[in-house]
């Protein structure tokens, strides 16, 4: 079975049509790595990076190696040099936890150093690193850009009648019930456009031909999107789960899901519920 690791850094397949994603009347590429490309604004956006995660749980006694926060830094590299970025955009959850800045390896350090050299840097706060830090960039709690609004918790509508309630995991997958009715509005951007936002770490489960697979995603419905959890330690939550309830309009939802070495468009009417990976 191939990793989510080399799915995401698979050769890319330059063969394929890239998939576009127009979201708020803008233009964006959903890049394989899980980093988002908005080429309009030179600026690559990705969320939930979680550096120095595996270092946290090692301190806290877990036996794991803590090499993520170097693995992550290389994809973002090869991102960077990839797209020709101008600016990085994190949008929360970059650190695992505040203290995650004073305990990066010199190694580690010296490459987000380089990283940071090559482009503008705007962390936004998470849940997880709501402090500011001192390693560069502009540290700030959101951040508005084209009439959109990036944040790292998308903003949900009241609890919304809908058939996506229910338990996320157990009993294997099963197909999802109709979608929500049409007159459920989609959520706005507080910026009158659209809101991107991470925090969730999206995941697509689909059933085809008698098979089902399970990959990170890129999920929005013209209003919200949210972008996959872009740490080489992070997990995943089906974009079934109750978590999403009321965040995005069925009837306009477009799920992008990350394949090896490119992105596929999901049809919705393929989704299925199925386990969390956290």
């Amino acid at each position: 079975m191939t990793s989510a690791w080399a799915m995401r850094t698979a050769q890319i397949d330059d063969e394929g049509t890239p998939v576009l994603l127009t979201f708020a009347g803008h233009v964006f590429e959903p890049l394989p790595s899980g980093a988002l490309w908005w080429a309009a604004e030179q600026a690559l956006l990705v969320a939930d990076l979680h550096l120095e995660k595996l270092s946290s749980y090692a301190r806290r006694g877990s036996l794991l190696p803590p090499y993520d926060t170097g693995l992550t830094l290389r994809r973002l590299e090869v991102d960077i040099e990839r797209t020709g970025a101008a600016e990085v955009i994190a949008l929360g959850d970059s650190f695992h936890r505040d203290e995650g800045t004073t305990t990066l390896l010199d190694a580690d350090r010296l490459q987000l150093a380089s990283l940071m050299g090559r482009a503008r840097w705007t962390w936004i706060s998470g849940n997880h690193d709501p402090a500011p830090h001192a390693l560069g960039g502009a540290c700030v709690p959101g951040l508005e850009r084209a009439g959109l609004t990036l944040t790292h918790e998308p903003k949900r509508v009241d609890a919304l009648p809908s058939p996506l309630r229910g338990r996320a995991g157990g009993g294997g997958p099963s197909r999802a019930t109709a979608p929500p009715p049409p007159s459920i509005p989609p959520l706005k951007g507080e910026g009158g456009g659209g809101l991107i936002a991470g925090h969730l770490h999206p995941a697509a489960h689909i059933a085809m031909n008698g098979r089902s697979v399970r990959r990170p995603c890129f999920v929005h419905d013209g209003r919200v999107m949210v972008l996959p959890a872009y740490g080489a330690a992070t997990g995943t939550l089906n974009i079934l789960s109750p978590a999403f309830v009321g965040l995005l309009h069925w009837p306009t939802l477009e799920v992008a899901m990350i394949g090896r070495g490119r992105v596929y468009p999901v049809s919705p009417k393929r989704l299925v519920r199925g386990y969390d990976a956290w």
